[in-house]
């Protein structure tokens, strides 16, 4: 009806760089990042991980110069993930809720000797448990009431170091409500709580597992029975609806780029800020692609993480942060 060529000539909007930018729909800064970081005990001040290149395990004195390094960048939160030894590991997690262990003595040491960093710690076990699953098994299974107690003392010693934020990343059913009872109840009630309402069970979590040395533990045993089916998507919805209703300040979709539906939906659907990671699998696929030359690494690792942004996401975990960042700034 309008003759020959269409009135609205689309392409007039994104015929140069700044019509672009003022059009952009979707934006994404370095303080839209969260920083994975990977905390050892031992003495080696770093040890690269073999299945994500560039990602290493760091003691905590190196950490601290490599924190000062990301916030220099202009990331603001980090979460801390920790590697121990096999002899520490065990059925009960002990060393997972004793005051004084890793993660504790990192986040005390980080924020003694860094300002003005959020730091994010994980509630789990699979770092610290015989079998490599995230809790208490009993009779073969993974016992949820038992667990869930763990995490409350897990989430309160980590408060007690100086934890900003705790995250539940077990999938336990009503954790959130013990967590945030707990945390009040020891007057931590300025201490988030950043559920992993969405985690599935996926294969994309492999490099992950040899980063924290729970591979070798749990061998060819799965999650599935209390991380989420993938072939799932309602069921979503009610975990993080259930997660609202019992204090969650924000929550997480794990993994990312393969679940952006979920994403999607949550933010539509739901007023909470919603966190993605971009996990291990990710990372890794990106790196090996880009090693043999197959895809240009910076712009898929862009292009991978703002989709997540588009999605809805207000911030993302990526081991690609540091490298986003320098890319933006």
């Amino acid at each position: 009806m309008f003759g020959k060529y269409p009135l609205s000539r689309l392409r007039r909007n994104r015929k140069n760089s700044w019509i672009r930018d003022i059009v952009a729909e979707t934006n994404l800064s370095s303080g839209d990042l969260i920083y994975p970081i990977f905390i050892h005990g031992g003495t080696e001040e770093k040890i690269e991980i073999s299945s994500m290149p560039g990602v290493f395990r760091f003691s905590i004195k190196a950490a601290l110069e490599e924190l000062k390094h990301v916030q220099s960048l202009g990331i603001r939160a980090i979460n801390i993930f920790p590697v121990i030894s096999q002899e520490l590991k065990s059925n009960d997690c002990a060393e997972g809720v004793r005051e004084g262990n890793l993660v504790y003595t990192a986040i005390a040491t980080i924020k003694d000797k860094i300002n003005d960093i959020g730091i994010i710690t994980d509630l789990a076990f699979d770092p610290y448990t015989s079998h490599g699953h995230d809790g208490i098994m009993i009779n073969g299974k993974i016992d949820n009431d038992e667990t869930v107690k763990q995490l409350q003392k897990q989430a309160l010693i980590f408060a007690k170091a100086g934890a900003d934020m705790v995250a539940p990343s077990d999938m336990m059913d009503g954790r959130v409500k013990a967590i945030r009872e707990i945390l009040d109840a020891n007057n931590y009630k300025d201490v988030g709580i950043i559920s992993y309402s969405a985690k599935y069970a996926s294969c994309f979590y492999g490099p992950f597992r040899d980063a924290v040395g729970s591979k070798t533990n749990i061998g060819n045993s799965d999650k599935s029975t209390y991380q989420m089916d993938f072939r799932n998507s309602n069921e979503a919805y009610r975990e993080v609806s259930q997660d609202i209703e019992e204090g969650s300040d924000m929550i997480i979709v794990k993994p990312g780029l393969p679940y952006l539906d979920i994403v999607k939906g949550i933010t539509t659907n739901f007023n909470i800020p919603t966190l993605v990671y971009q996990v291990s699998g990710e990372f890794s696929m990106i790196k090996a692609a880009a090693q043999r030359g197959w895809i240009q690494e910076d712009k898929a690792f862009y292009e991978s993480v703002l989709a997540c942004k588009r999605a809805g996401a207000s911030a993302i975990l990526t081991y690609y942060a540091k490298e986003l960042a320098e890319l933006l700034n």
